[in-house]
């Protein structure tokens, strides 16, 4: 992981980069940033910036602070600020964003909704804790 040197309580700079040919199912959390150029089978959630490369592939919702796609995303994309599709960028699935740049040659099929962040609700982490169930 890479952190940058920052005050303490500041926003985390650490960014997450899961490679290509690296394959992951289940949910991802994280309060920095994250990369994917592999593929991810299940949700995507950041308090900071996600970006997924022309190489990733992602199956599931993405919610974070700002998201580019570069390759292939299946699913609903909420972003908090901006949402950027460049242009190399393929997603099927709905999108709630502020702002929403798209490239020429990106590629897009659902809906889109616009507004102010405080208008587009978040995506909660609803995993409960594991409880003995041997008891």
């Amino acid at each position: 992981m890479l952190k940058s040197s920052s005050m303490e309580g500041a926003r985390s700079e650490e960014t997450t980069i899961i490679s290509r040919g690296v394959k992951i199912e289940g949910k991802i959390t994280s309060d920095g940033n994250i990369r994917v150029d592999g593929d991810i089978k299940g949700d995507i959630i950041s308090q900071n910036n996600v970006t997924v490369g022309e190489s990733g592939q992602v199956t599931g919702q993405i919610n974070a602070n700002v998201i580019t796609i570069g390759g292939k995303v299946n699913g609903t994309v909420t972003a908090k600020e901006k949402l950027a599709l460049e242009s190399k960028g393929d997603l099927k699935g709905d999108i709630l964003t502020k702002i929403l740049v798209v490239e020429a040659g990106a590629k897009f099929e659902g809906n889109s909704k616009m507004g102010e962040s405080r208008n587009i609700p978040e995506m909660k982490d609803t995993n409960k804790p594991v409880t003995n169930l041997n008891k």
